[in-house]
């Protein structure tokens, strides 16, 4: 078997249990807390191709925007502004920062506690944007709003991965890809909407109604259950037991117990997680928590979502059209997404890796090669209307290639890799590299795009080619596999296995043995 083929351990024992109704209930609720992430990314590129906007808060961009249509020049350089850009991705500075005052909290309060401050402090942000009178008010309000999805984004899949059941565990934390993609959606329907208001302050109202998620999170997080992971971190043994009945809504639930005892008592021996995580033993780990997020935002996507209606500016739309497209891109987002949570639990995460990266890698092939046709180097061209809607299939298609792969599973995978000694550290680790990759993507892309012009999507096309190349060789198969389990995943992978002795594995004894002889019988087909 090639070198990226993995072992799959088929996780140990599919402990006792169904999905209860109160489980759900719980995923759904606690998955809102990606809308507020998924507003944002619509929200931020919707408002900046808004021209009451733009006169009001960067009229410099906006006399450039209106000299390069009446000129004709360099369409690629038109919306250029690093006050602009700073607008946008500020949010992604303050999340970075936030992420990692999120892991002490949802390590000693719990995870509802984490999402509750990430929805207050997303509402208090909202308010101020939507009341800005100046740079200086917007700028702050994008702090509280990134604050806010550092925290939702850091205790949301940690809690989704705690409350699934082993064998549905990819669907339950697509939930939280899911409402990125609802949010963005919503946004750009709210975008298409306010750009028609008479008076120029629709933009006013795009930015406010950020509001109304993060109210559904801040209430709803108050109802949510917390994780039997998080009760026996915290003491709550008793309680921990009791939830645990109640979500796996059965009586048998023992086994299952001791093994979250067992990892308990292994966590409360590392009382240092930050200084832990750099050990050898959780080299794997901490590889992914970092190449994951980086990979995921070098995939292009935020370039599109953030400036899906700018970008179809410059290709020629009108303004109502080019928020319309951006609706466009938004579906395709949702139903893709719709079809990962569908099949990853069933064809595995890797096998959505590889072959979203194919169809991503073929797109931004044909989407450079058709606007470099059009623009070429100098940025200046008339569009047909139908060359630039079959460009709009294209980024359809590539949207699609990572709503099903890189990105649900960019929050899946380091979600659920962690064990419990380190994984609000390694959770942060993972929302804070995504962060700083999104700040610097967010801020260098409108410079990228005057310098590269149609390039660009050439770069970004290098680097999918690295990051499936990566999951081919590297990532094991995780379907199906206890979260408490994983190290015997990693103890059986090709590569990984040379970073973990066989004391490293804690594990109960019982669930060992089990293991052991799957593992042993999957090495002889390798």
């Amino acid at each position: 078997m090639a070198g990226g083929a993995v072992v799959n351990t088929g996780g140990g024992k599919d402990y006792p249990g169904k999905l209860t109704m109160f489980v759900l209930f719980a995923c759904i609720v606690a998955a809102t807390g990606g809308l507020i992430f998924g507003y944002d990314i619509g929200i931020s590129g919707g408002v900046t191709s808004m021209n009451p906007f733009l006169i009001k808060f960067f009229p410099g961009v906006y006399r450039q925007e209106q000299e390069a249509e009446r000129n004709q020049s360099n369409q690629y350089c038109k919306f250029d502004s690093q006050l602009l850009t700073m607008f946008t991705s500020s949010l992604y500075l303050a999340a970075l920062v936030a992420s990692f005052f999120a892991a002490t909290v949802t390590r000693v309060a719990g995870r509802k506690w984490s999402m509750f401050a990430g929805g207050v402090t997303f509402l208090a942000g909202a308010a101020l944007n939507g009341a800005a009178k100046n740079v200086l008010m917007l700028i702050l309000g994008r702090v509280l709003l990134g604050i806010g999805v550092g925290f939702a984004n850091q205790s949301v899949p940690v809690y989704l991965s705690e409350m699934a059941p082993a064998r549905l565990r990819g669907m339950l934390n697509i939930g939280f890809q899911m409402m990125i993609t609802i949010g963005i959606l919503c946004a750009n329907l709210i975008n298409y909407g306010t750009a028609k208001i008479k008076g120029g302050w629709g933009w006013r109202v795009s930015l406010a109604l950020a509001a109304v998620p993060a109210a559904i999170i801040a209430i709803g997080s108050l109802f949510l259950p917390d994780t039997p992971n998080s009760l026996i971190d915290r003491g709550y043994t008793v309680e921990a037991k009791r939830m645990l009945r109640r979500v796996r809504g059965t009586d048998d639930v023992q086994e299952e117990y001791n093994d979250l005892v067992a990892a308990s008592d292994e966590s409360k021996l590392v009382s240092h997680p930050w200084r832990n995580i750099l050990q050898r033993r959780y080299r794997p780990q901490l590889t992914f928590a970092i190449a994951i997020p980086f990979f995921q935002q070098l995939t292009g996507i935020n370039v599109i979502m953030f400036y899906a209606p700018v970008l179809f500016k410059t290709l020629g739309f009108a303004d109502d059209a080019s928020l319309m497209s951006a609706v466009i891109t938004g579906l395709v987002n949702v139903f893709a997404t719709f079809v990962s949570i569908l099949t990853v639990d069933r064809l595995g995460r890797r096998k959505l890796f590889l072959q979203g990266g194919t169809q991503m890698l073929a797109c931004q092939i044909v989407i450079g090669s058709l606007i470099g046709a059009k623009f070429g180097f100098t940025g200046v061209a008339d569009i047909p209307k139908a060359y630039a809607a079959f460009v709009v299939l294209f980024i359809c298609a590539y949207v699609a290639g990572f709503a099903w792969s890189w990105g649900p599973l960019g929050w899946l995978v380091p979600s659920e890799i962690f064990p419990l000694e380190i994984r609000s550290a390694g959770q942060s680790i993972t929302v804070s590299v995504n962060m700083l990759c999104t700040f610097i993507i967010a801020q260098a892309f409108l410079p990228m795009l005057c310098r590269f012009k149609f390039m660009l999507f050439f770069f970004f096309g290098a680097w999918v080619v690295v990051m499936t190349l990566f999951v081919a060789f590297f990532l094991p198969e995780t379907k199906n596999v206890p979260i408490d389990e994983m190290v015997l995943v990693w103890k059986s992978h090709w590569y990984w296995s040379r970073f973990i002795r066989d004391e490293d594995v804690h594990v109960g004894a019982d669930v060992e043995m089990r293991s052991n002889g799957k593992i042993q019988a999957a090495k002889l087909n390798i």
